[in-house]
């Protein structure tokens, strides 16, 4: 039994049915090389599947089970994290898998070199059985993090008026993170639905604290969505920023259209490149990437509006609010 007072990262799981992906990634957590004890801390919401006994299979894990009409993004992190004894607290996802056995110790370590970092996160990769634009979106995306890995809110000025600016300030990502517990304690996660972990970030940022992105903490973490799956992740993610954040983005008709054009161009371009090698191998993925990216911009177009505040709408195409229904 590890002696509590010296425990130094407590390491949060939130779970639902995950699979035997969760197992994968409870096995690379528990094989972390630290130089200090850690705890790893599951917090499950109603799984069904064999989520809870892998587990409890592993004697040193703690299980915190929560009703799943309880479930909320920040609010079941925060319960999560009051039980946690840990100095700092590692957010991962039941389906993200630290690559190597060093990932724990190289967050902790991107932390403790600046004390005014409240939190880190750490770079995604895609899983092997990833799209070649899954896999190339998740490169482009994190390479634009690696020119400015830490931030600060340094403009204010530039801060209330440039959405971009705002936008890389807020991204944070805890399907792979490490916060201070010291500074979660003044400023919990926001009890929302959805992008509970950007709206953490703004808070600290905007109390003057600094953020981190780590190269080397890396995850396995893609998703294969289907294309009904896909509009509802999009739609759910859109809505949800909008409410957050209210940018002031172009939201006609046309944008939609632009954004889907813009997309399927750089993927056939993508395509193109990867011909020589993959042939044949691309048929099928050229043929339903452009539908794909259809549902992702037309979910993200209609989440931007709210779903015309219509609830039966909003029902029918929010994923989060259906895995979160009970059957009574």
């Amino acid at each position: 039994m590890m002696d509590a007072s010296v425990i130094k990262v407590s390491v949060v799981i939130p779970t639902k049915n995950g699979g035997s992906r969760f197992k994968s990634v409870l096995s690379a957590v528990l094989k972390q090389q630290t130089e200090w004890p850690f705890e790893v801390i599951v917090i499950d919401s109603g799984s069904s599947d064999e989520t809870l006994a892998i587990a409890r299979a592993n004697p040193t894990v703690r299980i915190i089970e929560v009703e799943p009409a309880d479930f909320q993004h920040g609010r079941t992190r925060n319960v999560a994290i009051q039980s946690a004894k840990g100095e700092y607290i590692a957010m991962i996802t039941q389906d993200a898998q630290p690559v190597a056995n060093t990932w724990l110790r190289t967050l902790v370590a991107e932390i403790e070199a600046d004390e005014q970092i409240a939190g880190v996160f750490g770079k995604h990769v895609a899983y092997d059985d990833a799209s070649l634009f899954t896999r190339e979106e998740l490169v482009q995306h994190f390479a634009g993090f690696e020119m400015q890995p830490m931030a600060q809110m340094t403009d204010p000025e530039r801060y209330r008026r440039d959405a971009g600016y705002q936008q890389f300030l807020y991204f944070f990502s805890d399907n792979n993170a490490l916060i201070r517990r010291s500074v979660w304690k003044h400023y919990p996660y926001p009890e929302v639905d959805f992008s509970e972990d950007q709206a953490w970030a703004r808070i600290v940022i905007e109390a003057g604290f600094k953020k981190a992105y780590s190269h080397d903490a890396t995850v396995y973490h893609s998703h294969n969505y289907g294309l009904w799956e896909r509009f509802q992740r999009s739609f759910d993610e859109s809505m949800a920023l909008e409410d957050l954040f209210h940018y002031d983005h172009p939201k006609g008709f046309i944008v939609l259209l632009r954004s889907w054009v813009g997309l399927t161009l750089r993927d056939f371009k993508l395509i193109r490149q990867h011909l020589p090698n993959d042939g044949w191998k691309l048929i099928l993925p050229a043929i339903r990437m452009p539908i794909d990216n259809f549902m992702r911009v037309s979910g993200s177009w209609l989440g931007v509006r709210g779903g015309f505040n219509c609830p039966a709408l909003i029902a029918f195409c929010s994923r989060d609010k259906k895995l979160k229904r009970v059957k009574r």
